[in-house]
């Protein structure tokens, strides 16, 4: 027997998705029971909380998958610069890193950023917070 949030998220699915054969989405009994606590919680339905929920994946992971093509985009240079940007390299240490000039660096950073579409250092590193770079110290 389908419990009621498990046929709502088939018909978030179907929505999301159409056209799109699928098999059934198997929830776990536990998080089954944290979704309908959150939704009595907040005091709204299961479907409406699911809805939301779905949506902001769907939104995350476009988001992770655009920074990904950006990061592609970038060259090698580029891709050593916003690496040492993200963990927490002035431009001083990245010049010292890479054996490269602080204007470099700079001019480097400047194109990173207009890749990214972010006004600063600060708001790159949140756009790819989360991203691991310790490989590239």
């Amino acid at each position: 027997m389908m419990l009621p949030i498990q046929r709502i998220l088939l018909t978030i699915r179907d929505r999301v998705w159409p056209r799109r054969p699928h098999g059934n989405i198997a929830l776990n009994p536990k998080i089954l029971r944290t979704l309908e606590e959150y939704a009595r919680r907040e005091q709204r339905t299961p479907e409406d909380l699911a809805k939301e929920l779905v949506a902001i994946a769907i939104r995350e992971q476009q988001a992770q998958e655009d920074n990904w093509r950006r990061w592609e985009k970038l060259s090698p240079r580029e891709k050593q610069v916003t690496a040492l940007i993200c963990l927490n390299y002035s431009s001083r240490q990245i010049a010292a890193h890479l054996h490269i000039s602080p204007l470099t660096v700079k001019t480097h950073a400047e194109h990173i950023l207009m890749k990214f579409d972010v006004p600063d250092r600060n708001h790159l590193r949140q756009l790819l917070n989360g991203w691991n770079f310790n490989g590239w110290e």
